[in-house]
């Protein structure tokens, strides 16, 4: 039976839930209704995914009908999903290779989150995952761009999918730069004057509608030198010690 938490405010909610498959498409509606709340739907595909995810392993981990909690969090930058259950036993890290039954929802978490992790409590333990909020853009030049990125990808045989664009930020500005300095190249090839044209670049860049955005590199996600970087496996996989997800 789902019933929401005492400690819901107008930033946190507080749900908790027994661990049963059947409580998975409330826990999504829930989600949804949450982040629209919060006017952040464009968060909610990501999210939803996430706790169908997280919830999945406490059911095949913990125990169906285990006692469970669900914690979402808006914060002034990110949104931070939590899920409390009564295990004491850690995820650990696994290699991103492993064969395609072992954790794939896992990997995709990894790949949208900006940062997840695991921690034990007084109760149990708390695995959580961090959504980066992503500043108001121009939704042209976005399309565009994405466009362009999603061909150069193709092109060059890199497995990756901006239907949804990914949410490492590593592996972005990886693959941005990748696309930048192709192009470069090809403008110099043509005579062109690379100098000139990143001269120009840093000179446009004026402010908020440039900057605005988040920076640094965030959490436990790993790009690797070259076109290995833009493989979909660079993110980890969470897993039970001892168990496959």
């Amino acid at each position: 039976m789902l019933e929401l938490g005492a400690a819901e405010t107008r930033t946190r909610s507080v749900i908790v839930f027994a661990a049963e498959a059947t409580q998975l498409q409330r826990l999504r509606s829930l989600v949804k209704e949450q982040l629209a709340q919060w006017d952040l739907p464009a968060l909610a595909e990501e999210v939803q995914l996430t706790v169908t995810e997280l919830v999945a392993n406490v059911i095949k981990h913990v125990g169906a009908g285990s006692v469970a909690t669900l914690i979402l969090e808006q914060l002034p930058d990110r949104v931070r999903v939590e899920v409390h259950d009564e295990s004491r036993e850690l995820p650990v890290l696994r290699d991103a290779d492993c064969d395609s039954e072992c954790g794939r929802g896992l990997h995709l978490i990894a790949a949208m989150a900006s940062d997840c992790a695991a921690a034990l409590t007084s109760a149990g333990k708390v695995v959580w995952c961090e959504f980066v909020l992503v500043p108001a853009y121009d939704r042209s030049r976005v399309d565009r761009a994405t466009a362009a990125l999603q061909s150069y990808c193709d092109a060059a045989g890199v497995r990756v999918s901006f239907s949804s664009p990914p949410r490492s930020l590593p592996l972005m500005e990886e693959l941005t730069f990748a696309l930048m300095s192709d192009l470069l190249h090809c403008c110099a090839a043509r005579g062109g004057d690379r100098v000139s044209i990143v001269e120009r670049l840093a000179s446009s860049w004026t402010g908020a509608d440039e900057t605005g955005g988040p920076s640094g590199k965030h959490g436990h996600t790993e790009v690797r030198d070259g076109p290995a970087a833009h493989e979909a496996g660079v993110a980890y996989l969470v897993t039970t010690q001892g168990t496959d997800t």
